[in-house]
């Protein structure tokens, strides 16, 4: 066991847990109408909790044991064999304990479920959430995470994922993305204003994933090292570039540079440079982070208009899209001749591009076949997936959770 390696393994989990409360919680919560911001605060906080849970009961065995191409088993059901506290005896994963490579795992798979949150806020039943994310990280999670993650995983080796950009983004996307056709529009959506409550919020929310991002990509090295120094700086730069790419391009088509877009466009660089966070060189994550924010803007906007579903706080025209396009990138730029540290020439690209698309295909495809599947058993339990809509109209806060964010 490598203590420096144990220490940054464990501070990464923090970091990871900040991005998704409060990181996501206020992210999310600034962008809803007031009288349902308490509600998707307890969404994604009721998610998160519900997911460490099932991680420890049998998610990462699944993901991470040994067993099929597709799926694990069921060897380290709550996390049995990995430790004898008695005898202070843990099992190792690389160099640090696998207790803490499990830990740092759990907030993965409970940010990813976080995410979907934002493809049907403000009209689903609390009650209807919670089944379905059983459903969903039993059988879309958690296949996903064991194809590309585990060593006799189906695309272990071959799709490049450095900390989750088809795992966690293009799998979140996807999803959101056909919970809102399935859960249907807002009342009132394209007819009545549904601007952000609180920008602030968002901001601060967006601030936060920035910070915490560090702890889910340089983490992502499993270790204190050299993948692990690319990997922070890479989420640096990738960033900014994507801040300043959105604001601009916002501001030469809309007229003028939001904080709004400048937040997004820092949420997108950081999707784009997820896959290729420690496979890339500066010069590449740079790249990432312009190109992401510029496909993102349009997957909020032209996309979204193209696909006419409600998704509430474009989880698929960020995530989705910024997965997708952040996934292609880093199949080109991990070539050693394009400053990366992997491939030896330009002519292994066009093979790394097939692999890396066959991956996000086959996420894509089973995260919306679960879905669809999820849902419908969700609603058959809940009595239906939607509120009424008379609580729709007054509100998620009031009517499902009894509170109020704001007392005049």
């Amino acid at each position: 066991m490598n203590s420096a390696d144990l220490v940054w393994v464990s501070v990464s989990t923090i970091l990871v847990l900040l991005m998704v409360v409060p990181g996501v919680a206020l992210f999310y919560g600034g962008l809803v109408r007031s009288k349902n911001v308490l509600s998707v605060l307890s969404q994604v906080l009721g998610v998160f909790a519900l997911v460490l849970i099932l991680w420890f009961a049998y998610g990462y065995s699944l993901a991470f044991t040994e067993g099929s191409s597709v799926i694990g088993g069921l060897g380290r059901a709550f996390f049995s064999g990995m430790y004898d506290i008695p005898n202070d005896t843990f099992e190792l994963a690389g160099s640090i304990p696998e207790l803490t490579f499990a830990s740092f795992q759990s907030t993965f798979a409970g940010i990813t479920c976080a995410l979907i949150v934002g493809g049907f806020a403000e009209r689903i039943k609390f009650k209807a959430v919670l089944i379905f994310i059983v459903i969903w990280l039993t059988f879309s999670y958690l296949p996903v995470a064991h194809m590309i993650w585990a060593s006799d995983g189906y695309l272990f080796g071959e799709a490049l994922d450095f900390a989750g950009g088809t795992v966690v983004h293009i799998n979140a996307g996807v999803a959101a993305l056909v919970a809102a056709y399935v859960v249907g529009p807002r009342l009132g959506y394209g007819h009545e204003p549904m601007q952000p409550h609180n920008l602030p919020m968002t901001m601060i929310g967006a601030c936060l994933l920035w910070v915490g991002w560090f702890g889910f990509n340089a983490g992502s090295s499993l270790g204190a090292n050299t993948a692990a120094a690319l990997a922070f700086y890479n989420t640096i730069i990738a960033t900014a570039g994507a801040i300043i790419s959105w604001i601009v391009l916002e501001a030469i088509f809309k007229g003028k540079a939001s904080l709004l877009g400048g937040a997004s466009g820092a949420v997108a660089g950081l999707v784009g440079i997820t896959p290729a966070a420690g496979l890339v060189g500066p010069v590449g994550a740079l790249i990432i982070g312009i190109v992401t924010a510029a496909f993102c803007l349009w997957g909020v906007n032209g996309i979204k208009r193209l696909l006419k579903a409600d998704d509430s706080l474009d989880v698929f025209g960020i995530h989705g899209i910024g997965g997708i396009v952040g996934g292609i990138l880093t199949g080109i730029f991990n070539a050693k001749p394009l400053g990366g540290p992997g491939l030896e020439s330009l002519a292994d690209i066009p093979l790394q591009l097939w692999y890396q698309i066959e991956g996000m295909l086959i996420a894509a495809v089973l995260s919306a076949v679960v879905t669809v599947i999820g849902l419908k058993i969700a609603g058959a339990l809940s009595g239906g997936l939607r509120v009424e809509r008379d609580a729709e109209r007054e509100g998620l806060d009031i009517t499902t959770h009894g509170e109020r964010a704001y007392h005049r």
